[in-house]
């Protein structure tokens, strides 16, 4: 098992890892829409999916591989009405159309409005 730490992505806020690499699978925890260079959260659904996805994606780079790896995500919504405007966002990135699970639940932390897990094979 290797822990998978980067720069480019938020740190943890507890007491867990950005990611493991396991027997040629990458695991990424969820990804709030945090600004790793700032500490910011943009406003609006949005930018906070951009910024997300941009999270999830800094974590497959520091494993060696990409979006296009992924064959599973987890997406959690703070609103089901953010469903569409969401989705077009996650698309541009999650191009090879992974399964997925997308919930919503009643907060995030830092009270942002969505948080994305991934699955990737190496």
């Amino acid at each position: 098992m290797n822990v998978l730490e980067t720069k480019n992505a938020p740190g943890a806020i507890g007491p867990y890892s950005q990611g493991y690499e396991v027997n040629g699978f990458i695991y990424t925890s969820g990804q709030i829409p945090v600004d790793p260079a700032t500490g910011e959260v943009p406003a609006g659904i949005a930018a906070q999916a951009e910024q997300s996805c941009k999270n999830v994606g800094a974590i497959l780079e520091s494993a060696g591989a990409g979006f296009d790896k992924v064959f599973k995500t987890t997406c959690f919504l703070a609103d089901m009405g953010d469903f569409a405007a969401f989705n077009e966002v996650y698309a541009k990135y999650f191009t090879s159309k992974p399964a997925r699970s997308c919930v919503a639940v009643k907060d995030l932390p830092k009270g942002v409005l969505c948080e994305i897990e991934a699955i990737a094979a190496k």
